[in-house]
This record gives C-alpha cells, structure tokens and sequence, in this order.
C-alpha cells in the first residue's frame, strides 16, 4: 500500500483526542488495537458476527471490525477501556463475575460493551429485551444463560450506582 494513500485522522477514544495516520480503510479494530495499544477489544470473526469486537461510536455499538477508519473524523470512540474507567459500570462487571458471564474472555468486552449500551436505553430491561440486546453477541463458552443472568443482576444494581 503506498503510504501517499495514507491520512491522519482525528477522533475522539475514551474521553481523549487522538490523530492516526492510516491507510482509510484501515479497520477500526486494527487501529486500536495497534496504534493504540487499547487490546480489551477482541477479534473473534473479523466478519461483523460475533460482536467481540463492539464498541460505542458516537454512543451507538458497532463491530469494530467492519468500520473503517476513514469514517471516524471527527467521532467518539468508546471500547471496553473507557467503560472500565466508568465508576457506572462496576455493578456490571460485579455482575459478569459474580455470575459466570464471563468465561474465555473472548466476547466479554463485546458482552459487556452491548449489556452497557442495552442498560443505557433500557434501565429494567425483560427477558426478551435482554436477548435481543445481545442477539449480536456470540458466546461458546456460557450457553448465554449465565450471561442474561448478569444483566438482570447488573439492571436491579445499576440505578444505585448511578445515585451514589
């Protein structure tokens, strides 16, 4: 690839300004991944199927692995780092370990990134929510059910969290 091809791109990860220079189509996921150090986003299909590598862009979840970095100018990133630096999450990850969620570690941050996105929209959300939620996640080690479990733990905790 020649690097005439090449751009810096600016955007937004976890709350701080960041300018990368890449080739355009250069995935999102590689640029973190990569240029950024930040790993806790995982490359599970590297096909937009199994949501391991989810993020929040501009507060939407998306496979990282299917945006490329062209289209991030002037965007905010959010990965699994930024949730963990959020005193708002810690009910959810209590959540995930308390209950088995999290197993491999493969589609936990994913898990994580779409439970967090799902409880922002839908602070008590039903069973059905849930699974819909996550339908974009795939997991092989938990059967889903411990998973679900974690968010149904994580929503009754979560409004006291964000009061304290």
């Amino acid at each position: 690839m020649s690097e005439a091809a090449w751009a810096a791109i600016q955007f937004t990860v976890n709350g701080q300004q960041q300018s990368v220079t890449a080739h355009p189509l250069t995935r999102l996921l590689d640029v973190l991944r990569e240029h950024l150090q930040l790993t806790g986003t995982k490359e599970g299909c590297g096909e937009g199927e199994c949501g391991a590598c989810a993020v929040l862009l501009d507060g939407e979840i998306v496979n990282s692995c299917l945006i490329p970095i062209v289209q991030l100018r002037g965007s905010s990133v959010t990965t699994i780092e930024g949730l963990a630096k959020n005193p708002k999450t810690k009910a959810l990850q209590e959540a995930f370990a308390q209950c088995g969620g999290a197993q491999c570690g493969i589609c936990t941050p994913g898990m994580i990134v779409a439970a967090w996105s799902l409880l922002q929209r839908k602070p008590n959300p039903s069973d059905d929510e849930i699974r819909n939620g996550l339908s974009g996640n795939l997991c092989r080690c938990t059967g889903y059910t411990r998973i679900f479990e974690s968010v149904r733990i994580a929503a009754g905790k979560l409004p006291k969290a964000e009061a304290e």
